[in-house]
C-alpha cells in the first residue's frame, strides 16, 4: 500500500504544453527526473531544475510518484509499456508502491485499462486530469479532478498539492477524474467554438476584436475560454505571409477535437443528448480536414473568417 512522502522522488512523463511547466513547477519543490521523446523538450526541462532521462524506464527508476502528460491514449500507453517513439516503457523499472499520476484527458476506458495492468504488478493509479492551461501549470494554480482510492491519494497529495490550487476528489473510483474532466471539456469545446463565431461575426460587422473581447469579457457573454483564447483570436488575423504575427502556439487544435470526441462517445454511451457539443465537434473536424490540426485552437476562427496575408 503506498505511503504518503512528504518529498517524494518524482517522474514527469511528457514535456509538451502542459507537462514541461508541470516539471518546472515540481523540480522547485522535489527531486524531479523528466522524459520527452524529443531532446529539446528535456533540454528545457533541465533549464527548470529537473533530470533527463532518455528513456521512461529510465526516469521513473526509484521514483515514488509519476506523472504523466501526454496527449492521448495511444502516448499513455507506449509511456507505460512502450510502443511507437518509446523503446522501454515506465512499466519496466516501476517500483512495488509507486504511484501514478494521470493528468491527461485519455477517457474512462483508457485509465481504467491501464490501471488494471499496473495494479497487477503493485502500482497504484490516480486519475488526476488537470485543467487551467500552461501558464496557471507552471504557477501551480491548476484544477485537478480526482480518482482514486484514499490511499494512492494520500501518497500522490505532496504532488498534487503543488500543482493545483483546487484539488476536488470526484470520486473513490479511476476513471471518476476522466468523467469529470469529460463534462469541463464539453463545456470548453462549446465555448472556444461560441467564442469563434461571435469573433468572427464582430470582425465581418467592422468591429475591432480587440475591443470586442474586452467588451464581452465585462458582461454576461464572458467566459474563460473567451478571455483566453479571444485576445489569440484576434492575433490570427496578424499573420503576415512569411507566417510570423500570429499567436504563440499554445493549445493545438486537434487537441480540442479529441476531447470532444471523447465527449460524444462518452455522451452516447450515457443515452444523453448533446447535439451542441456535437455541432462544436464538426466545427473542430472541418477546421483539421482544412488543415488546422497543429495549430493554435484559436485558429478555429479563421475558419469561420478566413484571415488575409500581407
Amino acid at each position: 500500500m503506498p505511503a504518503e512522502i512528504t518529498t517524494p522522488t518524482t517522474a514527469v512523463l511528457g514535456l509538451g504544453a502542459m507537462g514541461l511547466p508541470m516539471a518546472d513547477r515540481l523540480a522547485g519543490a522535489f527531486p524531479v527526473q523528466a522524459f520527452d521523446v524529443f531532446e529539446e523538450r528535456r533540454a528545457l526541462a533541465v533549464r527548470g531544475g529537473a533530470t533527463p532521462a532518455a528513456t521512461p524506464a529510465d526516469a521513473v527508476r526509484g521514483a515514488d510518484v509519476v506523472v504523466i502528460a501526454v496527449r492521448d491514449q495511444e502516448q499513455l500507453e507506449s509511456c507505460l509499456f512502450g510502443g511507437g517513439a518509446v523503446e522501454h516503457g515506465a512499466a519496466e523499472s516501476l517500483r512495488d508502491g509507486a504511484v501514478v499520476v494521470v493528468t491527461s484527458t485519455v477517457g474512462v476506458d483508457a485509465v481504467q485499462d491501464v490501471a488494471a495492468r499496473l495494479a497487477a504488478q503493485g502500482v497504484s493509479l490516480v486519475d488526476a486530469p488537470v485543467s487551467g492551461g500552461a501558464v496557471r501549470a507552471g504557477t501551480g494554480d491548476l484544477l485537478i479532478m480526482a480518482g482514486a482510492d484514499e490511499a494512492a491519494l494520500d501518497a500522490a497529495r505532496p504532488v498534487l498539492s503543488r500543482l493545483g490550487s483546487t484539488l476536488h476528489i470526484v470520486g473513490p473510483r479511476v476513471g471518476d477524474g476522466q468523467i469529470m474532466k469529460t463534462v469541463n471539456q464539453l463545456l470548453c469545446g462549446i465555448h472556444t467554438a461560441a467564442a469563434a463565431e461571435s469573433l468572427a461575426l464582430a470582425r465581418a460587422l467592422g468591429i475591432d476584436l480587440d475591443r470586442a473581447v474586452d467588451v464581452l469579457g465585462q458582461g454576461a457573454a464572458a467566459s474563460f475560454m473567451l478571455a483566453d483564447r479571444g485576445p489569440r483570436m484576434a492575433q490570427q488575423y496578424e499573420v503576415t505571409d512569411d507566417g510570423t504575427g500570429g499567436p504563440e502556439l499554445r493549445s493545438r487544435l486537434d487537441i480540442i477535437r479529441k476531447d470532444m470526441n471523447i465527449v460524444v462517445s462518452l455522451a452516447k454511451k450515457a443515452g444523453v443528448a448533446t447535439s451542441v457539443a456535437a455541432a462544436a465537434d464538426q466545427l473542430y473536424q472541418l477546421a483539421i480536414s482544412q488543415g488546422l490540426a497543429a495549430e493554435d485552437d484559436s485558429a478555429l476562427v479563421t475558419l469561420l473568417s478566413p484571415r488575409t496575408t500581407g
